[in-house]
């Protein structure tokens, strides 16, 4: 369906065309919640889904509630959003392929290139590189006191020392691969910032993006 678009564009770290997604366009679908959002619910399906299904669950995500609670009204807002500025756009970049006479959408292979550029980091947490570095600098400090005889970091001696660093790193690092991939798109029943059910009938205002 897309073949031969001439908004189609590829890099490779060689600097040659290839089947690769180019930074920018990459940047430009995952700076869109619910742009994000389409590429979870379509990984969850991993099938053709109507426009008006995919509409009616972003709504839910976005408005806190379960999908048979979405009103037409609110299904609506997000199908109009959909047909006429996202889908489309993930289109041309070939990320999803939009058939608009049938009202469908489904991912092309492009898509799966997403992945290393999910490494979400909240506005109030440390970056995992920043975590990483802290945490060698603070062993290192210990490993050299405690070489240096300066009580009481000698009770432990170099064989206990170097395995309690090699465990705590294989702890740490255990801990980021499993929130890594609940973080991949489409690996959790709702995506990274969306709302969970309310339990009352409390209005929730969002913003359009």
């Amino acid at each position: 369906m897309n073949s031969g678009k001439g908004t189609r564009s590829r890099i490779s770290s060689g600097g040659n065309t290839d089947s690769q997604l180019s930074i920018d366009v990459v940047f430009q679908v995952l700076g869109s919640r619910r742009r994000r959002y389409v590429l979870h619910y379509l990984r969850q399906q991993d099938r053709p889904v109507p426009i008006r299904e995919l509409s009616e669950q972003l709504s839910a995500w976005e408005l806190g509630k379960e999908s048979d609670a979405v009103t037409p009204k609110e299904r609506k807002r997000l199908y109009t959003a959909l047909h006429q500025t996202h889908l489309p756009t993930m289109d041309r970049s070939d990320i999803v392929e939009y058939d608009r006479n049938r009202g469908v959408v489904s991912l092309t292979d492009y898509a799966n290139e997403f992945d290393i550029y999910l490494d979400i980091v909240p506005h109030n947490d440390l970056p995992w590189g920043h975590f990483y570095l802290a945490l060698g600098a603070v062993l290192t400090t210990l490993v050299a006191v405690a070489a240096l005889g300066i009580p009481p970091f000698t009770v432990l001696d170099g064989f206990d020392y170097a395995l309690a660093v090699a465990g705590l790193f294989t702890l740490v690092a255990a801990y980021h691969t499993l929130r890594d991939r609940r973080l991949l798109l489409g690996s959790t029943d709702v995506p990274a910032g969306a709302l969970p059910p309310q339990s009352d009938d409390s209005d929730v205002t969002t913003t359009d993006d």
